[in-house]
């Protein structure tokens, strides 16, 4: 592609309420934006740029325009994996650069891909971290939902489970430590956890100091989160983790999460597809690397109160695929 122009901006969605994990709350989202236009033809993409790996709105534009003549001189999408590192700005352009493909080639992204034709996926709710009984109310208001995921990392997780568990008796439980326990934690909760149905704990230690999970029995599943962002990370987490939750804001792209996917497959990892709290334009790419996952947590537009146009359809926890108009 050559004679491409570029913009990127700052865009701010509210949140529904508020939304709070183990490392504080926000009541909006700041996203980047990106634009790439050949003159005809329009492909976006959204980032998430996230403080825990040092990221901003503002050094994410930055690094995006930065890039200004390099793609108005022909950098493509596969140059771009080389030139920018993993993260929420080669993400944003990743994904612009799929949009624009397929509006120029008049197919969608799945064909140019090579995947199957996506079809709808059920998604996790999110149950921000809070009191047991606020937990519990929220609960019981998603209880008809199939898969909710907990926010914990405090002193009083067990509580907080069996609280989620009363309100919503039937639903099958993910939860997600954000790095909040140690190793006696994880040993002690664990098998409580279990007892009270739930079928994995993301990210239970701290990234960087995770190598005792290599040393202890896991009667609940683990998932790594902040240890995993793209293929180089795979090596590391091997006999620690059992599962990986792919993030295209992590691994940088789509690009590299379908790769970052088939390699951990083989290497006998299931797959969690999740997300950032981003809007339906974050979430349409990351569809693509669902297909077939075991858990699928892409419920960042239900925790919004206003999404993108053309935004993809939820019906309950059932979200459908993306509306080319969006993206793809």
């Amino acid at each position: 592609m050559t004679g491409i122009t570029v913009t990127a901006r700052e865009d701010v969605f509210p949140v529904a309420g508020s939304f709070t994990i183990s490392r504080g709350s926000r009541t909006e989202i700041r996203v980047v934006t990106v634009t790439l236009s050949d003159g005809v033809h329009m492909g976006r993409g959204e980032s998430v740029p996230y403080a825990r790996y040092g990221e901003t709105v503002d050094g994410v534009i930055s690094d995006i325009l930065a890039l200004e003549g390099e793609i108005a001189g022909g950098l493509d999408r596969i140059a771009l994996q080389q030139r920018m590192k993993p993260g929420a700005a080669r993400n944003a352009l990743d994904c612009a650069f799929w949009d624009l493909e397929a509006k120029r080639a008049g197919r969608p992204v799945w064909q140019l891909a090579g995947l199957s034709k996506p079809g709808p996926l059920v998604t996790a709710y999110t149950i921000s971290l809070g009191t047991p009984e606020k937990m519990q109310a929220q609960a019981a208001e998603n209880a008809h939902r199939p898969l909710l995921k907990v926010k914990l990392g405090t002193d009083d997780d067990r509580g907080r489970i069996e609280a989620v568990r009363a309100g919503a008796p039937d639903a099958t439980i993910i939860v997600d430590a954000n790095e909040g326990w140690t190793v006696e934690a994880y040993q002690k909760l664990a098998p409580e956890l279990v007892r009270l149905g739930v079928a994995l704990v993301e990210q239970p230690l701290p990234a960087g100091d995770d190598a005792a999970l290599a040393e202890i029995d896991r009667p609940l599943p683990v998932c790594a989160d902040e240890s995993c962002h793209a293929r180089p990370s795979l090596e590391s987490l091997k006999g620690k983790y059992d599962a990986i939750n792919i993030k295209i804001d992590k691994t940088g792209g789509l690009t590299e999460a379908l790769l970052l996917k088939t390699e951990a497959m083989a290497a006998g990892f299931q797959i969690m597809t999740g997300c950032m709290l981003g809007t339906s334009l974050a979430m349409a790419p990351a569809m693509l690397v669902a297909d077939g996952a075991p858990f699928v947590d892409l419920d960042g537009p239900l925790l919004l109160a206003k999404d993108r146009a053309n935004a993809i359809a939820f019906k309950g926890s059932v979200m459908h695929p993306a509306d080319p108009a969006l993206w793809g």
